[in-house]
């Protein structure tokens, strides 16, 4: 283990051998998500954190590379994933995020398979696979309104993605009936996250794609973010199907809402964790006619602004990292977390994580997760009565002779009934 001691025994190492762009913010050493979570880590006190650094990773044989308890490793455009793999083999420290599984990312083809594998939903698709480019294929056929590979037809719209994982330029064509055209989704730029194209009604033929049934989801999609098998955080966030247009807040940050998943998609991520041996893992479900399906898996993702999430991805990344290393020391969570001492004391207990499979409480303060809403229509029909007050003594006479003679007591009188008894 690496330098440091903690109640008489050597801090945990923790070594961070990713690209800088990918944990970079400005002049920071880590991005806002990644820095919330190490500090917090950090501040439990049992854990020393090693910045392996692009040069190292990109220059330094493994042999060179810093000797870690465990290891934060994921892939990213340029990174040597094939060099990481060899330095775990090396040095067998706990992987966060199995290496060899995260090249299964970037194949959509291999998403899919694998998430078949573990009974996982996906919505209904068809792979096209070419050798080359605007390569002729028996097994495809393209109509006005629909496409049909190995006999499975997709009518308009229906979505058709690049099998490279890296590849985001996403088309969605729409039938005739419906004016035609195509949709591009694609990662955001500026406020744009999609272009529609009136003109544009035949698919791409210069690579290998996949055709899937377009799913219908309210205009929203839903974003899943794992810690663990037992951690999921979920947000929405309006979908670029809709117009394209990135909705913000004043703040310039992307507009999300923290959603409630059903207990099918708890396991869901639980099982896409799994299946993908990959502890911390994003991936984009759809929810659509009352089921859910993934639809892509991301691999390496953290939530943005949630504080909430920062303290209990802490708490559960700590509870790994103990597991693996250090299963003699207390798993216990401390009452006020540790970088919350200076903090007021808040009126509420804090909130305790149901599910998760750790004791203890999650912080000291609660966050507004969702709001539910009870409408009823007012489309009906006005009830058709009249309130007034009375002195006629008939009147009176008769509702304390069905009343018990109870003054104040109501009575319901049909006066269709009583009406006779009115004219005695």
């Amino acid at each position: 283990m690496g330098g440091g001691e903690i109640r008489g025994h050597k801090k945990i190492t923790i070594g961070v051998c990713v690209m800088e762009k990918k944990v970079k913010c400005g002049s920071e050493v880590f991005s806002a998500p990644m820095g919330q979570i190490l500090d917090r880590l950090k501040a439990f006190g049992e854990f020393e954190i090693i910045h392996f650094g692009d040069k190292v990773i990109l220059e330094e044989p493994i042999e060179r590379w810093p000797i870690c308890d465990c290891l934060i490793a994921f892939y990213s455009s340029g990174y040597p994933i094939e060099k990481a793999e060899a330095y775990a083999a090396l040095r067998k420290p706990f992987l966060v995020n199995e290496l060899e599984p995260q090249n299964l990312l970037h194949d959509r083809r291999m998403v899919y398979e694998r998430l078949e594998m573990y009974g996982i939903p996906v919505p209904r698709y068809a792979l096209v696979n070419r050798e080359q480019p605007y390569q002729v294929l028996d097994y495809f056929i393209e109509e006005e309104d629909y496409v049909e590979v190995h006999g499975n037809r997709f009518w308009k719209p229906f979505v058709e993605k690049p099998v490279d994982g890296d590849n985001h330029s996403i088309m969605i064509y729409y039938p005739s009936s419906a004016g035609g055209g195509m949709k591009n989704l694609f990662r955001k730029v500026g406020n744009r996250s999609s272009e529609f194209h009136p003109d544009v009604r035949r698919v791409r033929r210069d690579g290998s794609y996949i055709y899937e049934e377009f799913m219908p989801t309210g205009g929203t999609d839903v974003k899943v973010y794992t810690v663990g098998p037992e951690y999921a955080h979920a947000e929405a966030r309006k979908s670029p199907v809709v117009d394209g247009v990135v909705m913000r807040n004043p703040d310039g940050k992307e507009v999300r809402y923290p959603v409630l998943l059903t207990p099918n998609e708890k396991q869901m991520a639980r099982e896409v964790c799994m299946a993908f041996r990959q502890a911390v893992c994003g991936f984009d479900l759809l929810r659509s006619d009352g089921c859910s399906y993934v639809c892509d898996v991301n691999g390496w993702s953290f939530v943005k602004n949630s504080h909430k999430y920062y303290d209990d991805a802490a708490c559960v990344l700590r509870k790994m990292f103990l597991d693996a290393k250090a299963p003699h020391l207390s798993l216990a969570i401390p009452p006020t977390l540790p970088w919350k001492v200076n903090e007021p004391v808040q009126p509420s207990e804090g909130l305790t994580r149901q599910g998760s499979g750790l004791m203890g409480t999650f912080g000291q303060s609660e966050e507004l997760r969702c709001v539910i809403v009870v409408i009823r229509h007012g489309d009906r029909t006005p009830k058709q009565k009249v309130k007034l007050k009375v002195t006629e003594e008939k009147l009176l006479n008769l509702m304390l002779k069905y009343n018990g003679g109870r003054p104040r007591s109501e009575v319901i009188i049909s006066l269709l009934h009583y009406l006779p008894l009115l004219y005695k």
